[in-house]
Order: C-alpha cells, then sequence, then structure tokens
C-alpha cells in the first residue's frame, strides 16, 4: 500500500486529529452542569442513609427489599402487573427483577454485586472474662489489615437465635445513647519489642483482636467470674439469650459511626463497607423506577465475596438458575433445564464491583495509564485476578465494544482500569462466576481509595456516574 507523503499540519489540524484520535480524560465535575451537579449531591445524601441502614449483609437485605416494596416490586410467585419481583434466600442474598420486552428465554441483563464487607466475626464461644474485664473472641472475616480495628470505636449487629427456635436482633453501637465496643491496643511506651520490632504482619495478632464489652462485676458475696456473669446477666434481661446461645449466632463486629463527607468541599464519602455497597446501591438506584426495559433486568445482591463467593448464599450458589426459572413462570414462559441454560448463555452481565483509585501517597503501586482516578466516572476493569490473569474472567472484545457504545450514546462518565501493576498483587470478583454459564460480563463499578479499611472512600460524582451506568446498560436496545 503506498504511503502519503508527510507534510507539516497546521495548529487547528493537529487539534482536530487530536480531537478525533487521542483519549482525553475530563474529571465528571468539569463536564457536568449547575443541574447534575445539584443531582450528584442529591444522590450523595441517599446513599449515605443506604449505607447507614445496611452495615451487614443481613441489613443490606432488609433494606433493598423495603425499598423495592415501596416501589412498587412484589415477591417472586406472586402476580405483578408491572412485571416488577423481588425475590430472598436465606436472609443474607437478594435479587431484583423487572420483566424486559423480550422473553426471558431469549436472555437477560444483569448487573450483580456484593453486600458482604470485611469485619470481625465472633467465634462460637466468645465470652470469657480476664482481670475482672469481659471480651469476645473474634475470627476476622475477608482480607483485613488487623491494625485498622484496633482502638476504634466498633458496634454489633447481627442475630442470636436459640435452640427454643426464638431468633433475636442485635444492634448496639450506633443509636444515639448507645455504647461501643472496642479492641485494645498497646501503648507506645511498651510496645518496643512485642509490636515495633516485628512484621507488620506479626505485629497485630489474630488471636489479640477480641472486644472489650464490660468491666462491672456481679454485686454478689461469692462466685466466680462475676465480670462475665454480669455481662450475661444483662444479655439475659435484654435479649432472653444465655451463653450457650452464642454457638448459633450470626454476630459481626463493624465500625461505630455513620458515613459522613470528606473535604471543606464534600466531594467525598467516608464510610464502612463500600466495597461493595457502592454497587449494590448504584444498581438498586438503577433499577427501582424502571418501567419496562428492552431485556428483563435483574439485580443480584449476593453474600460471601468477600471470602471466595463460597457458601449458599454467594454468587458460586445455583440460585441464579432458579431465579431466571421462575422469572421465566412469571413471564409465562416454560422453564426447563435448556431453556435456562440457553437465557444465560444469551445474557449480558456487569459484575458490579469497585476498582482501586490512585492513591497520590502511594503512586508506585499504581501503573499510571491504567489506573482508575477519582471523580474521572465509573470505571471499566476489562479483566481481574492476579499477575498472569490467574484467576480472572477477561471479557471479550466485542462485548466490551457494545458496552462502550451504550455509554457513549448516553453520556456517561466513564474510565478504563486495572488494579495496580501485573506484580503487587491483584484480586478477583464475582464475573467469573457468572462467566461460566456462558454468558458476556465484565466488571464494571465505582473507584474507592482506603479500600477494606473501616474508612473507605468514594468520590460521589463516581457514585453517580455508576449508577448512569448500569441505567444505560439496562435501558439499551436489544442486541
Amino acid at each position: 500500500m503506498a504511503t502519503k507523503p508527510i507534510t507539516k499540519l497546521s495548529k487547528k489540524q493537529v487539534k482536530a486529529l487530536s480531537d478525533q484520535l487521542l483519549q482525553q480524560p475530563k474529571s465528571v465535575w468539569e463536564q457536568a452542569g449547575a443541574k447534575e451537579r445539584k443531582e450528584i449531591f442529591a444522590l450523595a445524601e441517599r446513599y449515605k442513609t443506604f449505607l447507614d441502614q445496611a452495615k451487614t449483609e443481613r441489613l443490606a437485605v432488609e433494606t433493598i427489599r423495603r425499598l423495592a416494596v415501596a416501589q412498587g416490586f412484589k415477591p417472586l410467585g406472586k402476580k405483578s402487573k408491572a412485571g416488577r419481583y423481588y425475590a430472598e434466600f436465606a436472609g443474607k442474598t437478594i435479587a431484583l427483577a423487572v420483566l424486559g420486552q423480550k422473553p426471558v428465554a431469549q436472555g437477560i441483563r444483569l448487573v450483580g454485586s456484593h453486600i458482604d464487607a470485611p469485619r470481625l466475626d465472633l467465634k462460637m464461644q466468645p465470652l470469657y472474662e480476664n482481670q475482672e474485664m469481659v471480651f469476645l473472641k473474634t475470627q476476622y472475616y475477608g482480607g483485613i489489615k488487623k491494625y485498622h480495628w484496633f482502638a476504634r470505636p466498633l458496634a454489633i449487629y447481627g442475630v442470636v437465635c436459640t435452640a427454643q427456635g426464638k431468633t433475636v436482633p442485635i444492634a448496639l453501637g450506633d443509636a444515639p445513647g448507645d455504647p461501643i465496643f472496642t479492641v485494645l491496643d498497646l501503648l507506645p511506651h511498651l510496645s518496643r519489642k512485642s509490636q515495633e520490632g516485628k512484621k507488620l504482619s506479626e505485629a497485630f495478632e489474630a488471636e489479640r483482636m477480641n472486644v472489650l464489652i464490660g468491666g462491672l462485676p456481679l454485686d454478689a458475696d461469692e462466685g466466680k467470674e462475676k465480670a462475665k456473669l454480669a455481662i450475661l446477666k444483662l444479655l439475659h434481661d435484654r435479649y432472653g439469650i444465655a451463653e450457650a446461645d452464642f454457638i448459633s449466632a450470626e454476630l459481626e463486629i463493624v465500625p461505630a459511626g455513620c458515613a459522613r463527607d470528606v473535604g471543606l468541599d464534600r466531594a467525598l464519602i467516608g464510610a464502612y463497607g463500600q466495597d461493595d455497597r457502592a454497587s449494590a446501591f448504584a444498581t438498586l438506584e438503577a433499577l427501582l423506577t424502571m418501567d419496562q426495559p428492552p431485556v428483563t433486568a435483574l439485580g443480584l445482591f449476593v453474600d460471601k465475596e468477600e471470602i471466595g463467593s463460597d457458601g449458599s448464599t454467594s454468587a458460586r450458589s445455583r440460585w441464579i438458575e432458579r431465579l431466571v426459572a421462575q422469572l421465566m413462570e412469571a413471564a409465562g414462559e416454560k422453564p426447563d433445564f435448556l431453556s435456562v441454560s440457553q437465557a444465560l448463555a444469551q445474557s449480558q452481565a456487569l459484575s458490579a464491583d469497585v476498582n482501586a483509585g490512585l492513591d497520590p501517597d502511594y503512586p508506585e503501586v499504581h501503573e499510571r495509564r491504567n489506573a482508575a482516578l477519582m471523580g474521572y466516572g465509573v470505571t471499566l476493569t476489562k479483566y481481574t485476578g492476579s499477575g498472569g490473569k490467574y484467576s480472572a474472567s477477561d471479557a471479550n472484545a466485542e462485548y466490551v465494544a457494545w458496552l462502550r457504545g451504550v455509554w457513549d450514546s448516553a453520556g456517561v462518565p466513564w474510565q478504563a482500569a486495572s488494579m495496580g501493576k501485573v506484580d503487587e498483587g491483584g484480586g478477583g470478583t464475582i464475573a467469573k462466576l457468572l462467566a461460566v454459564y456462558g454468558m458476556d460480563v465484565v466488571d464494571v463499578g465505582p473507584a474507592l481509595l482506603s479500600m477494606h479499611s473501616p474508612l473507605e472512600i468514594a468520590h460521589k460524582a463516581d457514585i453517580h456516574a455508576t449508577v448512569r451506568a448500569y441505567r444505560a446498560f439496562y435501558q439499551a436496545p436489544a442486541r
């Protein structure tokens, strides 16, 4: 092929060529008008309320269900004229669906997020007394930095199930007037050998992550472990539970306190559990007011992602297959193994999960050209995994191109990024568990700073962009 001779371009021609060919990232704020900026801040207030109400997976399910019912969603299995349904499983995972114009058998649009977050769980026999102080033994859940959980205010949420069949909800540490709890840390005057001379992973031991919950002995002349007995009496008087009931309890220790604005300009949100309740909230917002979309829209909110998606309430369970079969029945279609399998294989999905925002204090762990910038819109992550793409779900080029077109047509602010330098580590999502059905799937969500800490940071503009991205995906014409 003959090449044209190179001619010198004018300044105007260079600008036109740059506009046509170069990526020129702009922050959401630069692109947003006055009306959209107001919407960004209004959405952030709803988001903060959601985070405060959904501090555990059980509470997240309750919150999602309550908001869905208020918008006319009906239990899957009952008749809904609007084709809006919800379904729960084991109290720790939930799905919302809006039937589309096309038959379910021809595929669905699925956005899947997870509603569990790193935390401290109680051991089966947690309660003990030492030096007339009472503690709870814990087991950390998910990928945490252990030192984050020492010497900070903590709250307790969950349920205690008794042998008599009673389920007792527990919520302590966030309501006005509630006590808080804490894990003790060693004073710096005495920590030189015990902590400072050790590796970070060894300086803070899991078996020392014991939650202080009391210190007054029972007012009695005789008896052993009187402080522990006093705590048990308080628990029995208030909740009707005894020590053995801890064996059949699910009690989670989470940071106390509400979601807060960060910064003098209030551009950011600081809160626990934004991985991945940021994506869950955005999915919920995209679905709540949706009328009949071109393709059936399904929002899946699952548990156990932070520990590898193992368990009956995780994305690895077969619940999604039953959901699709029930949706086919609700739409008047006849589900069987082949039709459900074909529906899943013809579906498009977003694995709604967060990415790591570029941290200005630790730029060396990021590859700048492929890092997510805070405030630059929702992040598309073509593949996850670690090292040589191990345990990755790598989206195909055709699907990514289609999604780009959907977002560009809808004016969604978005960026593409991976999670850090190749040899720094990595992480997985539920994308690979959806991909096993043959559906197209790619990871999409907002970027966070301080991910997996008790105070994760999100940009309000990115949360707004994520809602727009999910909504545009649901409402795009059938492929």
